[in-house]
C-alpha cells in the first residue's frame, strides 16, 4: 500500500452547511436588534422617578431644574456626570453624587455648604451666611431658625467672613444656646463680638478666641446657674470672668420714671384746684376734734360782733 493510500481523506465542507450557519447568525442579530428597539420604545427605558436628598437651603425645584431630568426622559441617554456638574453649578452646593437604579430611578444626593447662622436681609427675607461668608436666601418655607442670628454686620465686613469661617470649624451643637451675635470692636480687641444666649447671659469674646471658648461656655453657664445665677455678663478673653448686669442704669431709669410720674400728678391736679381743695377738706375733717370746731365757731361769732359794732 502506498503512502498516499494511508493518508486520511479530508472531507470538503458542503456549501449547504455554511449557508445555514449564516442564516442562523443573521436571524439571531435580527431578533436581538428587534428586542432592543422594542425595549427602548417601552416604558422600561424611561425615567420613572427622580429622588433628591440632602437639600435644606436649596429648594427641590431648583435642583430639578439644574439637573434637567424628569420622568419620561430616556434612562440610558442621561449621564450621571452631566447631572452632577449641572447641579454642582449652584453656588450653595458643595458636592453632588448621582446614582442610577434600573428600572428608571435616578437618585441625586446633595451636600450643601454648611450654614453657620441666619440673618434678616434688607427686604425682610431670611438669609443664611455659609462657611465661606457668602449669603444665600432661604427659599424653603417654614425653615426653623435653629442657629444664631447675625445682626449689625455690614455686608462686606471682613470680620464677618472671619466669624463665619470660625463658626464652620466648630460643631453647631455648641451654638445651641446662642440666639444672636453682634460686632463689638474695641481698640484692644478689634475682632470683639457680643453673643446673647437664650439663658439670659451676654457673652463677650473675640472671633479669635471663639473656637476654643465656645466649647466651655455651656459648662460655665451651668456652674453659674447651680449657684442661683440666672443672668449677667460673661467675659471670655485671656481669662474668663462673670459680672452681673449693670443695675445703676436701671435704678436711674426707675428714679426718672417715678419723678416723671410725680410731676404728671401735680400737673393734672392744678387745673382742678377747687376740687382738690374739697378733697383735702374732706380728708382732714375726720382728724379734727370737737374743740377745734367749737373754736372755729367762736371766732366766726366774734368776727360778726366786731363788724356790728
Amino acid at each position: 500500500m502506498s503512502r498516499e493510500d494511508r493518508l486520511p481523506v479530508i472531507k470538503k465542507p458542503s456549501l449547504r452547511s455554511r449557508s445555514s450557519k449564516k442564516l442562523l447568525l443573521f436571524l439571531f442579530i435580527f431578533f436581538i436588534t428587534l428586542l432592543l428597539v422594542l425595549f427602548f420604545q417601552s416604558s422600561l427605558s424611561e425615567i420613572t422617578r427622580v429622588e433628591i436628598e440632602g437639600q435644606q437651603l436649596v429648594s427641590e425645584n431648583e435642583i430639578r431644574q439644574a439637573a434637567a431630568v424628569k420622568p419620561g426622559d430616556h434612562f440610558f441617554s442621561v449621564s450621571s456626570g452631566t447631572i452632577e456638574n449641572q447641579v454642582k453649578a449652584l453656588r450653595m452646593i458643595e458636592s453632588v453624587e448621582v446614582s442610577k437604579h434600573f428600572p428608571g430611578v435616578i437618585h441625586i444626593q446633595v451636600k450643601e455648604y454648611p450654614k453657620v447662622a441666619y440673618q434678616i436681609g434688607e427686604n425682610g427675607q431670611v438669609e443664611a451666611p455659609l462657611a465661606d461668608a457668602s449669603v444665600v436666601p432661604v427659599t424653603v418655607q417654614g425653615v426653623a431658625l435653629d442657629m444664631p442670628i447675625l445682626s449689625g454686620w455690614a455686608p462686606n465686613d471682613p470680620l464677618k467672613a472671619k466669624l463665619c469661617k470660625a463658626m464652620a470649624g466648630v460643631s453647631p451643637s455648641y451654638f445651641a444656646d446662642i440666639s444672636e451675635i453682634k460686632p463689638a470692636p474695641s481698640e484692644a480687641y478689634p475682632d470683639k463680638i457680643k453673643m446673647y444666649t437664650r439663658s439670659l447671659f451676654e457673652v463677650q469674646t473675640t472671633v479669635t478666641y471663639l473656637p476654643d471658648k465656645i466649647k466651655h461656655l455651656s459648662s460655665y453657664i451651668a456652674s453659674l446657674q447651680d449657684g442661683k445665677v440666672n443672668g449677667g455678663v460673661i467675659t471670655m478673653l485671656e481669662a474668663d470672668s462673670y459680672a452681673p448686669f449693670d443695675t445703676e442704669s436701671k435704678s436711674q431709669g426707675k428714679n426718672g420714671a417715678s419723678g416723671s410720674t410725680g410731676s404728671g400728678t401735680q400737673t393734672g391736679s392744678s387745673p382742678n384746684g377747687s376740687a382738690s381743695g374739697k378733697d383735702t377738706g374732706k380728708t382732714q375733717a375726720p382728724s379734727g376734734t370737737g374743740k377745734d370746731t367749737k373754736d372755729t365757731k367762736d371766732s366766726k361769732t366774734s368776727g360778726k360782733e366786731s363788724q356790728t359794732n
